[in-house]
């Protein structure tokens, strides 16, 4: 149980550029790429943090600095007050989870489990003790006579949890562990693993793709993008006020709306924009957040959550392109000014909805996000 901390951190790669095309290997410049640029980020003892992000976007390969699997270029790494760059993996007293469960195939579930225990020459019975306990935690007693290959995917992945948790560390690393179950399991094995957090007591680092996954776990949530990070926050605060466009659409299902060219104005007592024709006034609130920003007329992007729309007949007119049954509501996709907008529209009485149909769209004005069209930033909470 520790806190992590993280100061301004990088990882740079070597990455050589040929000169041409007949030229010999030791002739090639270097130039340096970097997959994590300056990172910061303080975690508490015993939080769950999530970092989340799309494919390449430097969460893994932070996870593996703070592992000791990979080397920091620059920065200070700490865990439990103690700065830990130059420590092996084994000395810092960390236990991680991978993708592919790294299970040893020759070994029975019980000796995979006890194999990082037996390196340590701990007494038998204390082995037996710490399996036993793991294995009752996460419900596999049955499985411990079984090899890897005997079991499910999930019952795998369950493996690799115990293996970790027998060895009692300061911090549980997990990399994308439930990527390679299907969405059922997934599921299950995401519950599973908001249990084993209240029963093990300590800090977990989580690694994910997936900001369902992200949202349902953690304490916090980073949010990471080409190595740098985007947003920190509960995974309340990152839904409600994201801070840019991209954690706008990357947090949330169906992804949040985004309508360019629209033109915000003052005007006596508040403010108001101007989408397609129309004009809608903001809300009080929201005039009094712009006004206090020193907020001029000027061109932005607006985001809405396709929850925070709906039909009525003092909308903008548009056309039904594509409609989504998901059982409670409906997902219809719609035509506005050749941009593709989703609403999510609870299902009442025998209301239906057809392709070509024409519709009046309005939306939740108190819910709206506006971004700055050059840097992408949320005018409402960005300085």
């Amino acid at each position: 149980m520790a806190e992590v901390i993280l100061k301004n951190i990088k990882k740079v790669y070597p990455q050589a550029i040929k000169k041409g095309f007949f030229k010999k290997r030791n002739n090639a410049q270097k130039s340096n790429t970097a997959s994590v640029d300056n990172i910061n980020l303080e975690i508490k003892d015993k939080e769950f943090i999530v970092l989340v992000g799309p494919s390449g976007c430097g969460k893994s390969t932070t996870l593996r600095m703070i592992a000791g699997l990979e080397t920091i270029t620059e920065g200070d790494l700490y865990i439990d007050g103690k700065r830990v760059n130059d420590l092996t993996p084994k000395e810092r007293d960390i236990a991680m989870v991978f993708q592919n469960y790294a299970l040893y195939p020759h070994m029975t579930v019980y000796e995979n489990m006890a194999f990082s225990m037996k390196l340590a020459k701990m007494p038998k019975n204390v082995i037996d003790e710490k399996v036993k306990e793991a294995a009752e935690i996460l419900d596999i007693t049955t499985y411990l006579n079984r090899k890897p290959k005997a079991l499910s995917g999930g019952q795998r992945q369950r493996v690799a949890i115990g293996r970790a948790i027998v060895r009692n560390p300061k911090v549980f690393l997990m990399d994308e562990p439930l990527s390679n179950l299907d969405a059922k399991l997934r599921n299950q094995m995401r519950a599973e693993i908001i249990k084993l957090r209240q029963r093990v007591n300590t800090t977990f680092i989580y690694v994910t793709h997936d900001q369902i996954e992200a949202m349902t776990l953690g304490d916090r949530i980073v949010v990471m993008k080409d190595g740098e990070i985007q947003q920190i926050g509960t995974p309340q605060e990152v839904f409600d006020k994201p801070r840019n466009l991209f954690v706008a659409g990357f947090i949330g299902m169906p992804q949040m709306n985004i309508i360019p060219d629209v033109l915000l104005k003052k005007k006596e007592g508040g403010y108001e924009i101007s989408i397609g024709g129309k004009t809608f006034s903001l809300s009080h609130e929201m005039s009094e957040q712009l006004k206090a920003r020193n907020i001029d007329d000027c061109e932005v992007k607006l985001g809405i959550r396709p929850s925070h729309l709906f039909l009525n007949k003092n909308g903008l007119e548009t056309k039904i392109d594509v409609v989504e049954m998901m059982g409670g509501e409906v997902h219809i996709h719609l035509k506005l000014n050749d941009i593709d907008i989703v609403a999510a529209i609870p299902l009442e009485g025998s209301n239906t909805y057809t392709s070509g149909q024409l519709v009046n769209l309005n939306m939740n004005l108190s819910m709206i996000h506006l971004f700055d069209i050059q840097t992408g930033k949320n005018i409402l909470y960005c300085d």
